[in-house]
């Protein structure tokens, strides 16, 4: 035999040997796969049975290997079983371990699940082993909302949404359809909410978002879902969803302060002083004894220029609660601005310069009290207070006021 026959020869019996290779199971998966078996019969080892299936589902040789996602199924259901009985005797062991046997059964059995509806021979899947593993999983399958609610009061946010995700995504599953748990699981939204509560104290966009269809569904925590949605479009950066989200948390919880907060620092932001004004008018129909909207109303008055009704309804407030600084400098300046205006038309006849004078008086009043309970304020009250001595003729007032803005450089 010549040695290029020889060489031709053996090439040939390297590929059948490589082509039996993939038709059957090389040796060291056989090797592992019995020595898992070795360790499911005596019952002890458990977890390096779970450890070698897993290695070999690593590689992606192996995956369509229906025997070992059986065996590994097999590993970590006798690991789930061992713990609950220990628990069921009132024997020490770890709950979240539990809990995490739980996810993982549903984990092996839902892969293997993509294996068993690969469609076979005339384009159909056979789903062997669907109804068995499905029945099976969905007695269990409570273990995930419960593991989720303890992970939650271990604040470990990230792995309590992960049970949660996995709880809810049982619904969108082919492998559940029969159970039909959007219709039938009375219990989805309240999964959902407590998901969305994980993604939200991990600041996870995405996560907080993801099953906000179902959360929205539980009445019970709406405001709160609300709540973190809104928080969620501002990280987001999303004004209009933010908006929205505090206009219907106003809308249906006007006695929550969250709402009507978040929307007087929106529009307080913007300078959108109509939308300020609406929004206290609605608050103070709701409560006409709302505190912080009788305050809102009052600048809003001011800055939409109604400098009368600013001044009547601000003494309304006063006479609620005089302790706060900013009615005073409120109605102080919606009375100088009117003087103000007074006082640029040029000449004026004594009748409106008495008017002008009046309005400086009684801006005087409000903006000396406030000067008072908020001295620090120094760029707001200055100004017009130096202008209000200037025309008042008040020397004293005038030179110490003259003398602040010149070492403030106001």
């Amino acid at each position: 035999m010549t040695q290029r026959l020889i060489v031709v020869l053996l090439l040939t019996l390297s590929a059948i040997c490589a082509m039996g290779q993939k038709k059957g199971v090389a040796p060291n998966v056989k090797k592992d796969m019995a020595q898992a078996r070795t360790y499911l019969k005596a019952g002890n080892n458990l977890d390096k049975a779970e450890q070698l299936m897993s290695n070999l589902l690593r590689d992606s040789a192996n995956r369509q290997n229906e025997r070992i996602w059986l065996l590994l199924f097999d590993a970590v259901k006798k690991q789930y079983d061992q713990g609950n009985e220990k628990l069921y005797l009132k024997q020490k062991y770890d709950t979240a371990s539990l809990f995490n046997l739980t996810y993982k059964m549903f984990t092996v059995l839902q892969g293997l699940d993509t294996i068993d509806a690969q469609p076979v021979e005339g384009g159909k899947p056979r789903l062997q082993y669907r109804k068995r593993h499905a029945d099976f999983l969905d007695a269990h399958r409570r273990n995930l909302f419960n593991g989720g609610l303890y992970f939650i009061k271990k604040q470990q946010f990230t792995r309590a949404y992960s049970f949660l995700d996995r709880y809810i995504d049982c619904a969108h599953h082919p492998m559940f359809a029969a159970f039909d748990y959007g219709k039938n699981d009375k219990q989805l939204p309240e999964a959902a909410y407590w998901a969305v509560y994980c993604g939200y104290k991990n600041q996870d966009s995405k996560a907080t978002l993801h099953h906000t269809y179902y959360a929205l569904k539980d009445t019970a925590h709406y405001s709160a879902m609300l709540q973190y949605l809104a928080d969620t479009y501002l990280l987001d950066n999303d004004s209009a969803r933010y908006e929205k989200a505090l206009q219907e948390g106003f809308t249906k919880y006007p006695a929550e302060p969250f709402f009507f907060s978040r929307l007087v620092d929106y529009y307080g932001a913007q300078s959108n002083w109509k939308k300020l004004l609406e929004t206290a008018n609605l608050q103070l129909a709701n409560d006409s004894n709302h505190l912080q909207a009788m305050v809102v109303k009052s600048s809003a008055l001011l800055n939409t220029l109604k400098y009368q009704q600013c001044v009547t309804f601000t003494d309304s407030l006063l006479a609620v609660c005089d302790s706060l600084p900013e009615p005073y400098y409120n109605a102080g300046m919606a009375c100088f601005y009117t003087a103000v205006s007074f006082d640029k038309k040029g000449r004026l006849n004594a009748k409106q310069r008495q008017q002008m004078l009046g309005l400086y008086k009684r801006s005087l009043k409000y903006l000396e009290r406030y000067r008072e309970l908020a001295p620090d304020e120094q760029r707001r009250w200055a100004m017009p207070l130096y202008t209000i001595y200037l025309n008042l003729n008040m020397g004293k007032e005038f030179d110490e006021i003259n003398e602040i803005i010149r070492k403030n450089r106001l």
